[in-house]
Protein backbone atom coordinates (compact mmCIF):
# COMPACT_ATOMS: atom_id res chain seq x y z
CA UNK A 1 0.00 0.00 0.00
CA UNK A 2 1.21 3.42 -1.00
CA UNK A 3 1.78 5.71 1.92
CA UNK A 4 -0.36 9.33 1.56
CA UNK A 5 1.51 12.17 1.63
CA UNK A 6 0.86 14.49 4.40
CA UNK A 7 -0.23 17.91 3.48
CA UNK A 8 -0.11 20.74 5.63
CA UNK A 9 -3.15 23.21 4.89
CA UNK A 10 -2.75 26.12 6.66
CA UNK A 11 -5.90 28.63 7.75
CA UNK A 12 -7.93 25.01 7.52
CA UNK A 13 -10.93 26.82 9.66
CA UNK A 14 -11.27 29.22 7.40
CA UNK A 15 -13.22 29.86 4.05
CA UNK A 16 -10.81 28.89 1.54
CA UNK A 17 -8.71 26.70 3.37
CA UNK A 18 -11.86 24.59 4.70
CA UNK A 19 -13.36 23.85 1.66
CA UNK A 20 -9.61 22.78 0.53
CA UNK A 21 -9.11 20.22 3.00
CA UNK A 22 -12.62 19.16 2.27
CA UNK A 23 -11.73 18.99 -1.92
CA UNK A 24 -8.47 16.84 -0.63
CA UNK A 25 -11.29 14.53 1.25
CA UNK A 26 -12.80 14.20 -1.77
CA UNK A 27 -9.56 12.99 -3.38
CA UNK A 28 -8.81 10.47 -1.04
CA UNK A 29 -5.91 12.58 0.85
CA UNK A 30 -6.82 12.42 4.74
CA UNK A 31 -3.13 12.54 6.07
CA UNK A 32 -3.78 16.13 6.85
CA UNK A 33 -2.07 18.64 9.29
CA UNK A 34 -4.60 21.60 9.78
CA UNK A 35 -3.38 24.56 11.13
CA UNK A 36 -4.89 27.74 12.28
CA UNK A 37 -6.92 29.81 15.15
CA UNK A 38 -8.98 26.60 16.70
CA UNK A 39 -10.75 29.09 19.13
CA UNK A 40 -13.08 31.03 17.09
CA UNK A 41 -16.18 29.08 17.57
CA UNK A 42 -17.96 29.76 14.78
CA UNK A 43 -15.86 28.39 12.68
CA UNK A 44 -16.01 24.66 14.32
CA UNK A 45 -18.88 23.81 12.00
CA UNK A 46 -15.93 24.70 9.02
CA UNK A 47 -13.65 21.97 10.28
CA UNK A 48 -14.68 19.37 12.57
CA UNK A 49 -16.11 16.84 10.11
CA UNK A 50 -13.14 16.74 7.63
CA UNK A 51 -10.90 13.76 7.85
CA UNK A 52 -7.33 15.29 8.89
CA UNK A 53 -4.88 13.61 11.19
CA UNK A 54 -4.43 16.56 13.39
CA UNK A 55 -5.31 20.09 13.57
CA UNK A 56 -2.50 22.51 15.22
CA UNK A 57 -2.80 26.05 16.79
CA UNK A 58 -1.00 28.51 14.65
CA UNK A 59 0.85 29.70 17.45
CA UNK A 60 2.86 26.78 18.37
CA UNK A 61 3.16 25.46 14.86
CA UNK A 62 6.45 26.63 13.44
CA UNK A 63 8.09 25.21 16.91
CA UNK A 64 6.62 21.81 16.40
CA UNK A 65 7.85 22.12 12.67
CA UNK A 66 11.77 23.17 13.87
CA UNK A 67 11.48 20.02 16.11
CA UNK A 68 10.95 18.15 13.49
CA UNK A 69 7.86 16.49 14.95
CA UNK A 70 6.73 15.46 11.38
CA UNK A 71 7.39 14.40 8.38
CA UNK A 72 5.91 16.93 5.69
CA UNK A 73 5.33 16.40 2.27
CA UNK A 74 3.95 19.55 1.08
CA UNK A 75 2.61 22.97 2.66
CA UNK A 76 -0.62 24.90 1.53
CA UNK A 77 -0.36 28.47 3.30
CA UNK A 78 -3.94 29.37 3.08
CA UNK A 79 -3.92 31.22 6.44
CA UNK A 80 -3.69 35.33 6.91
CA UNK A 81 -5.00 38.07 8.47
CA UNK A 82 -7.45 39.08 5.55
CA UNK A 83 -9.28 41.88 7.18
CA UNK A 84 -8.83 45.03 4.71
CA UNK A 85 -10.16 47.35 7.60
CA UNK A 86 -7.37 46.53 10.25
CA UNK A 87 -5.01 49.57 9.54
CA UNK A 88 -2.84 48.04 11.92
CA UNK A 89 0.52 46.76 9.51
CA UNK A 90 2.31 44.91 12.81
CA UNK A 91 -0.69 42.57 12.96
CA UNK A 92 -0.66 42.11 8.87
CA UNK A 93 3.27 42.00 9.10
CA UNK A 94 3.56 39.29 11.67
CA UNK A 95 0.83 36.73 10.33
CA UNK A 96 1.09 37.67 6.18
CA UNK A 97 4.60 38.39 6.47
CA UNK A 98 7.09 37.11 9.29
CA UNK A 99 4.77 33.57 9.72
CA UNK A 100 4.54 32.82 5.96
CA UNK A 101 8.58 33.98 5.83
CA UNK A 102 8.79 30.46 8.36
CA UNK A 103 6.92 28.34 6.66
CA UNK A 104 9.06 29.34 3.12
CA UNK A 105 12.15 28.93 5.08
CA UNK A 106 11.12 25.33 6.48
CA UNK A 107 9.64 24.05 2.74
CA UNK A 108 13.25 24.91 1.35
CA UNK A 109 15.03 23.83 3.69
CA UNK A 110 13.20 19.90 3.41
CA UNK A 111 12.57 20.32 -0.45
CA UNK A 112 8.99 20.06 -0.55
CA UNK A 113 6.14 22.25 -2.73
CA UNK A 114 5.13 25.14 -1.22
CA UNK A 115 1.67 26.89 -2.30
CA UNK A 116 0.54 30.34 -0.43
CA UNK A 117 -2.13 32.36 -1.08
CA UNK A 118 -1.43 35.93 -2.16
CA UNK A 119 -4.17 38.57 -3.12
CA UNK A 120 -5.49 40.51 -5.94
CA UNK A 121 -5.29 43.63 -3.48
CA UNK A 122 -1.66 43.52 -4.27
CA UNK A 123 -2.78 45.57 -7.49
CA UNK A 124 -3.93 48.36 -5.79
CA UNK A 125 -6.16 50.84 -7.82
CA UNK A 126 -4.46 48.86 -10.78
CA UNK A 127 -2.30 51.47 -12.49
CA UNK A 128 -0.15 48.88 -13.83
CA UNK A 129 -3.20 46.68 -14.58
CA UNK A 130 -3.83 43.29 -13.45
CA UNK A 131 -0.56 40.90 -15.16
CA UNK A 132 0.92 38.36 -12.78
CA UNK A 133 4.26 39.60 -14.34
CA UNK A 134 7.38 39.58 -12.05
CA UNK A 135 9.03 42.99 -13.31
CA UNK A 136 6.05 45.24 -11.81
CA UNK A 137 5.66 43.54 -7.79
CA UNK A 138 8.45 46.38 -6.89
CA UNK A 139 6.18 49.01 -8.63
CA UNK A 140 2.73 47.93 -6.84
CA UNK A 141 0.95 50.47 -4.18
CA UNK A 142 -1.22 48.12 -2.40
CA UNK A 143 -4.19 50.27 -0.91
CA UNK A 144 -4.17 48.75 2.45
CA UNK A 145 -2.13 46.88 4.90
CA UNK A 146 -3.40 44.04 3.93
CA UNK A 147 -2.70 44.44 0.63
CA UNK A 148 0.99 45.98 1.68
CA UNK A 149 1.67 42.70 3.49
CA UNK A 150 0.91 40.81 0.69
CA UNK A 151 2.84 42.37 -1.59
CA UNK A 152 5.98 42.58 0.94
CA UNK A 153 6.13 38.27 0.95
CA UNK A 154 5.62 38.20 -2.82
CA UNK A 155 8.78 40.76 -3.60
CA UNK A 156 10.88 38.84 -0.34
CA UNK A 157 9.92 35.60 -2.15
CA UNK A 158 10.96 36.79 -5.67
CA UNK A 159 14.56 37.62 -4.36
CA UNK A 160 15.54 34.39 -2.68
CA UNK A 161 18.26 32.24 -3.56
CA UNK A 162 17.76 29.54 -1.54
CA UNK A 163 13.83 28.68 -2.49
CA UNK A 164 11.12 25.59 -2.74
CA UNK A 165 12.14 23.13 -5.52
CA UNK A 166 8.37 23.85 -6.48
CA UNK A 167 6.36 26.67 -5.28
CA UNK A 168 3.41 29.51 -6.44
CA UNK A 169 1.76 32.64 -4.57
CA UNK A 170 -2.03 32.68 -5.86
CA UNK A 171 -3.02 36.52 -6.42
CA UNK A 172 -6.79 35.24 -4.89
CA UNK A 173 -9.61 38.06 -6.39
CA UNK A 174 -13.03 38.46 -5.24
CA UNK A 175 -13.93 34.54 -3.92
CA UNK A 176 -16.95 33.91 -2.84
CA UNK A 177 -18.65 30.70 -2.00
CA UNK A 178 -19.50 28.23 1.09
CA UNK A 179 -18.12 28.45 4.45
CA UNK A 180 -17.22 31.97 4.65
CA UNK A 181 -20.42 32.78 7.23
CA UNK A 182 -17.49 33.72 9.80
CA UNK A 183 -16.01 36.95 8.11
CA UNK A 184 -18.76 38.98 8.97
CA UNK A 185 -17.90 42.54 7.06
CA UNK A 186 -15.34 40.83 5.10
CA UNK A 187 -17.22 37.81 3.09
CA UNK A 188 -18.39 38.14 0.17
CA UNK A 189 -21.37 40.70 -1.23
CA UNK A 190 -23.64 37.30 -2.67
CA UNK A 191 -23.49 36.34 1.31
CA UNK A 192 -24.45 39.73 2.56
CA UNK A 193 -26.77 39.89 -0.51
CA UNK A 194 -28.44 37.05 0.20
CA UNK A 195 -28.76 37.94 3.84
CA UNK A 196 -30.07 41.04 3.12
CA UNK A 197 -32.66 39.43 1.08
CA UNK A 198 -33.89 36.93 4.04
CA UNK A 199 -34.48 40.00 6.18
CA UNK A 200 -35.83 42.70 4.50
CA UNK A 201 -36.63 41.74 0.84
CA UNK A 202 -33.84 44.23 -0.35
CA UNK A 203 -29.92 44.66 -1.42
CA UNK A 204 -27.87 47.64 -0.43
CA UNK A 205 -24.94 48.44 -3.03
CA UNK A 206 -22.68 50.97 -2.58
CA UNK A 207 -22.98 54.15 -4.48
CA UNK A 208 -20.36 55.03 -6.84
CA UNK A 209 -17.85 57.71 -5.89
CA UNK A 210 -15.99 57.70 -8.93
CA UNK A 211 -16.33 59.48 -12.28
CA UNK A 212 -17.44 56.71 -15.01
CA UNK A 213 -18.60 54.00 -12.61
CA UNK A 214 -22.19 54.49 -12.39
CA UNK A 215 -24.00 53.27 -8.81
CA UNK A 216 -23.62 49.44 -8.76
CA UNK A 217 -21.34 49.22 -11.79
CA UNK A 218 -18.10 49.21 -10.58
CA UNK A 219 -16.34 45.53 -11.57
CA UNK A 220 -14.76 42.90 -10.01
CA UNK A 221 -13.20 39.73 -11.10
CA UNK A 222 -15.55 37.57 -9.15
CA UNK A 223 -13.98 33.67 -8.47
CA UNK A 224 -15.98 31.02 -6.96
CA UNK A 225 -14.28 29.14 -4.33
CA UNK A 226 -14.71 25.67 -6.24
CA UNK A 227 -12.68 26.61 -8.87
CA UNK A 228 -10.04 28.21 -6.89
CA UNK A 229 -9.59 24.79 -4.81
CA UNK A 230 -9.70 22.81 -8.11
CA UNK A 231 -6.41 25.04 -9.15
CA UNK A 232 -4.71 24.45 -6.06
CA UNK A 233 -5.29 20.85 -6.23
CA UNK A 234 -4.20 20.91 -9.96
CA UNK A 235 -1.40 22.58 -8.75
CA UNK A 236 -0.14 20.53 -5.87
CA UNK A 237 -0.69 17.12 -7.81
CA UNK A 238 1.74 18.31 -9.90
CA UNK A 239 4.34 19.19 -7.84
CA UNK A 240 3.97 16.04 -6.24
CA UNK A 241 4.22 14.05 -9.51
CA UNK A 242 7.34 16.62 -9.91
CA UNK A 243 5.49 17.38 -13.16
CA UNK A 244 6.03 21.23 -12.42
CA UNK A 245 9.31 22.36 -13.57
CA UNK A 246 11.40 25.15 -11.96
CA UNK A 247 10.94 27.45 -14.81
CA UNK A 248 6.63 27.47 -13.55
CA UNK A 249 7.23 28.88 -10.24
CA UNK A 250 5.96 32.25 -9.23
CA UNK A 251 3.42 34.46 -9.17
CA UNK A 252 0.06 33.70 -10.80
CA UNK A 253 -3.28 35.51 -10.69
CA UNK A 254 -6.56 32.85 -9.51
CA UNK A 255 -9.12 35.11 -10.64
CA UNK A 256 -11.75 34.14 -13.91
CA UNK A 257 -10.77 36.73 -16.54
CA UNK A 258 -14.05 38.77 -16.62
CA UNK A 259 -15.22 41.14 -14.64
CA UNK A 260 -18.24 41.65 -13.56
CA UNK A 261 -20.62 44.75 -11.96
CA UNK A 262 -21.81 44.26 -8.33
CA UNK A 263 -25.11 44.99 -9.58
CA UNK A 264 -25.12 41.65 -11.50
CA UNK A 265 -24.14 39.72 -8.73
CA UNK A 266 -26.82 41.21 -6.53
CA UNK A 267 -29.59 40.44 -9.01
CA UNK A 268 -28.40 36.74 -9.48
CA UNK A 269 -28.69 36.18 -5.88
CA UNK A 270 -32.29 37.63 -6.29
CA UNK A 271 -32.83 35.07 -9.37
CA UNK A 272 -31.04 32.00 -7.63
CA UNK A 273 -34.06 32.53 -5.22
CA UNK A 274 -36.50 33.17 -8.13
CA UNK A 275 -37.38 36.39 -6.90
CA UNK A 276 -37.13 39.89 -9.09
CA UNK A 277 -33.93 42.14 -8.31
CA UNK A 278 -34.73 45.06 -5.36
CA UNK A 279 -31.70 46.98 -5.32
CA UNK A 280 -31.08 49.95 -3.30
CA UNK A 281 -27.89 52.30 -3.71
CA UNK A 282 -26.14 53.77 -0.35
CA UNK A 283 -23.36 55.93 0.38
CA UNK A 284 -19.79 54.17 0.73
CA UNK A 285 -17.87 54.21 4.29
CA UNK A 286 -15.56 56.55 4.51
CA UNK A 287 -12.70 54.41 5.93
CA UNK A 288 -12.90 52.41 3.06
CA UNK A 289 -14.44 54.85 0.12
CA UNK A 290 -10.53 55.82 -0.47
CA UNK A 291 -8.87 53.06 -0.64
CA UNK A 292 -11.65 51.14 -2.59
CA UNK A 293 -10.88 49.11 -5.91
CA UNK A 294 -13.69 50.08 -8.82
CA UNK A 295 -12.07 47.31 -11.59
CA UNK A 296 -10.02 44.44 -11.40
CA UNK A 297 -9.46 41.69 -13.95
CA UNK A 298 -6.96 39.13 -13.71
CA UNK A 299 -4.89 37.93 -16.87
CA UNK A 300 -5.53 34.13 -16.48
CA UNK A 301 -3.29 33.57 -19.65
CA UNK A 302 0.13 32.45 -17.39
CA UNK A 303 -1.87 29.96 -16.05
CA UNK A 304 -3.31 28.78 -18.76
CA UNK A 305 0.28 28.43 -20.48
CA UNK A 306 1.13 26.43 -17.67
CA UNK A 307 -0.77 23.87 -18.52
CA UNK A 308 -4.23 24.52 -16.86
CA UNK A 309 -6.85 23.83 -18.95
CA UNK A 310 -10.61 23.31 -16.94
CA UNK A 311 -13.16 26.14 -17.61
CA UNK A 312 -14.20 28.41 -14.79
CA UNK A 313 -17.99 28.86 -13.32
CA UNK A 314 -19.86 31.52 -15.00
CA UNK A 315 -20.94 34.29 -12.11
CA UNK A 316 -24.39 33.13 -12.66
CA UNK A 317 -23.67 29.40 -12.53
CA UNK A 318 -21.41 30.14 -9.55
CA UNK A 319 -24.29 32.27 -7.71
CA UNK A 320 -26.78 29.49 -8.55
CA UNK A 321 -25.00 26.81 -6.61
CA UNK A 322 -23.93 28.73 -3.96
CA UNK A 323 -27.67 30.14 -3.20
CA UNK A 324 -29.42 26.58 -3.82
CA UNK A 325 -27.19 24.29 -2.55
CA UNK A 326 -25.37 25.89 0.32
CA UNK A 327 -27.25 29.66 1.69
CA UNK A 328 -30.80 28.15 1.22
CA UNK A 329 -30.45 24.87 3.12
CA UNK A 330 -28.06 26.45 5.26
CA UNK A 331 -25.11 24.01 4.59
CA UNK A 332 -21.47 24.28 4.78
CA UNK A 333 -18.68 22.70 2.33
Amino acid sequence: MVKQPTIVVTGAAGFIGSVFVQYLNEQGFHQLLLVDDFGVEEKRKNWEQKQFIKVIERQSFIAQLENDEFEVDAIVHLGARTDTTEFNYAIHEELNLNYSKSLWNYATQKKIPFIYASSAATYGAGEHGYDDNHDIVNQLTPLNPYGVSKNEFDKWALTQSNQPLSWTGLKFFNVYGPNESHKARMASVIFHSFNQIKQTGLVKLFKSHKEGFKDGEQLRDFVYVKDLVKVIGWMLHQMMSNSWDANKNGLYNLGTGKARSFYDLAANTFKAQGLAPNIEFIDMPLDIRDKYQYFTEANMAKLRAAGYTAPFYSLEEGVNDYVANYLLPAKGY
